[in-house]
């Protein structure tokens, strides 16, 4: 079975050391390449679809977290506070809602502002029992695809089947299968704010929004301040994670007193939707490892291009044909060491897209031989017709390796 802890290691893509701490994963080179590459892609998705991005701060002081209701519902949860002086009490978020409700409140709105959509990859912690954590599946450092849409009410309907619509293109992008919709809603107990009338508008919200999807719905697997879309994967295992994640929320824009001037001049109360299209970078990338079995689609490859002189009268031209792919903007590399068949055994182990092999007469044509993951060996083609045919793939955020 596929295990994204052994084939993470293996592939250079995360480390857990016990004296960092359980729970919180380094990133290595490998890994943080195809981070960088899907996070890029995150970013720029949601800019085009109307997002503005910021950067807020991973603490906040203790007042902060008790506007916001975390303190008061989310404590056991949250690591404890560090006192910076007798009347000052820093904690680390376990969420990003509180900042991004800071930023609305920066200035005065308008409703001509509205939807007003803030996104942020953002780190937030959470205090795990050692017992759970495992891998980057679950863990206390968790660096968030989140965003907050401030819109109102009679807008959450768009807005909500809007992020499920850019839901499905992010995991079509990515290469995510769904195993199933959850419309978490309020159980029984006291863990929960907000009226009565208020939960079940939320509620009849969200199953509007989910329109002809099909879902089942769980009692009791609310946040406490209001109903969520959750949108589940299956590991290799057949265990079901909340991977993306569709929030309503009536209570934040009223502990945070938050509104904005109406088309009548009037002070009016926004709606807050929180959401999340990928969830984290540590369970999206848990995730992926085992999706994908470590081979990535070349776009967000860690390595896309491995280059292989066949001897040192090709050595040359191999790093100039590397240094002409990473000046296209690609992740590329050459090996020389041993020999070609075992470089080339090394490249297929380590799941690279594209391994080029240029021997003299490549060279002296300037021409390269590229072999496709899985073995598929190309026609010798010009250096340009190979980048072009590289960076196509990539450009595309296609899953095949040849169009």
């Amino acid at each position: 079975m596929i295990d994204h802890r052994k084939l993470g290691r293996e592939l250079g893509i995360f480390h857990s050391d016990p004296r960092s701490g359980a729970g919180l994963p380094i990133w290595l080179p490998a890994g943080a390449a195809a981070r960088h590459a899907v996070e890029e892609y995150l970013r720029d998705l949601e800019r085009r679809n109307g997002y503005q991005h910021v950067y807020s701060p991973p603490l906040g002081r203790r007042e902060l977290f008790e506007l916001s209701g975390h303190l008061g519902y989310f404590a056991d949860d949250m690591f404890p506070p560090m006192r910076v002086s007798d009347d000052d009490e820093l904690m680390l978020r376990p969420a990003l809602c509180p900042h991004h409700c800071l930023v609305y409140l920066a200035r005065g709105r308008s409703y001509r502002e509205l939807p007003l959509r803030i996104a942020e990859i953002g780190g937030m912690y959470r205090s795990e029992r050692s017992g759970v954590l495992g891998g980057l599946s679950r863990v206390r450092a968790i660096q968030l695809n989140d965003a907050h849409l401030f819109c109102a009410l009679a807008d959450v309907g768009a807005e909500v089947a809007e992020v499920l619509r850019l839901v499905d293109v992010a995991h079509a992008a990515l290469g995510v299968r769904v195993s199933g919709l959850r419309l978490a809603l309020r159980g029984p107990g006291s863990k929960y704010v907000g009226s009565d009338a208020s939960w079940e508008l939320a509620e009849s919200l969200l199953r509007v929004a989910l329109a002809d999807r099909s879902y089942v719905e769980a009692a009791g697997e609310a946040a406490f301040y209001g109903p969520k879309i959750d949108i589940q994967v299956a590991d290799a295992a057949g265990r079901e994670w909340t991977l993306s994640t569709v929030q309503l929320d009536f209570d934040k824009p009223a502990r945070f007193d938050l509104s904005y001037i109406d088309a009548s001049g009037e002070r009016a109360r926004p709606v807050l939707v929180h959401r999340s299209l990928v969830g984290s970078m540590e369970r999206l990338f848990g995730y992926l490892i085992e999706a994908h079995e470590g081979a990535f689609p070349a776009w967000y490859a860690p390595l896309q291009l491995r280059v292989l002189p066949v001897s040192a009268g090709s050595a040359e031209a191999a790093a100039g044909f590397a240094s002409a792919a990473v000046e296209a903007g690609l992740r590329a590399e050459v090996v020389a060491e041993e020999s070609l068949g075992a470089r080339i055994r090394d490249a297929a182990g380590s799941r690279v897209p594209y391994v080029a092999v240029i021997g003299e007469r490549e060279a002296a044509a300037g021409e390269v031989s590229l072999r496709v993951r899985g073995g598929r060996e190309l026609p010798s083609m010009p250096v340009a017709e190979a980048l072009r045919l590289i960076g196509g793939v990539v450009a595309a955020r296609s899953h095949e390796l040849v169009p």
